[in-house]
């Protein structure tokens, strides 16, 4: 994969859009300024634990003996099943977990899960053994961090040009090309593993 056909697929696991209610949610009672400040610190967390998993990720995986097809299928359907969640979503969740949050936020939900989710770490770590070099992975998540940092950092803004409908929209949108991306890590997963076992019965 490309580098920017990496940052395209990270950025739409961030999902910075479909973030955009929850964080006006949580943030609603902060002054502007201050949400600024609290969203780059969240985001700036979120960014440390993404490349702590891109590149101590697999050397995990690798003492738990758990082969790269493994995280590809169980990345895959992990985000199936986010996807589906971004295309049919509960009506509810929001405001749940809205109504819990009666202080500042700390690094849970703004940080992990909503930026920093397990679509995205399990993402990195596929990406990071598929891609050699680490300059590239670097630069993927970068430039998906940066995009979703100066979205949320205008969702105020987005949120009144956009309306609730065209958010809504943006994010099924998003929720179909990422189920179109699980699928095909999927399918390479179950590939690399039959491979790997026939390889191994020679």
């Amino acid at each position: 994969m490309t580098l920017f056909s990496i940052a395209f697929s990270l950025f739409l696991l961030m999902d910075p859009i479909g973030n955009i209610p929850l964080y006006i949610s949580l943030l609603k009672e902060a002054s502007p300024k201050r949400q600024r400040i609290i969203i780059l610190r969240e985001l700036l967390i979120a960014l440390a634990i993404i490349i702590l998993f891109a590149f101590l990720g697999n050397g995990l995986m690798e003492f738990l003996k758990i082969e790269c097809a493994t995280i590809q299928i169980a990345g895959g359907i992990i985000l199936f099943l986010l996807c589906l969640k971004m295309i049919f979503p509960h009506p509810h969740e929001a405001r749940e977990v809205a109504s819990k949050e009666d202080q500042e936020p700390f690094i849970v939900p703004l940080a992990v899960p909503l930026v920093a989710g397990p679509g995205v770490l399990a993402a990195v770590m596929i990406f990071t053994n598929q891609e050699t070099d680490s300059i590239i992975m670097l630069g993927a998540i970068l430039i998906a961090w940066t995009a979703s940092l100066c979205i949320l950092l205008c969702s105020s803004f987005l949120k009144k040009f956009l309306g609730n409908k065209g958010i809504i929209a943006l994010e099924r949108l998003m929720g179909l090309l990422l189920i179109l991306i699980s699928v095909q890590m999927f399918l390479s997963g179950v590939g690399t593993f039959l491979q790997n076992r026939s390889t191994t019965s020679l």
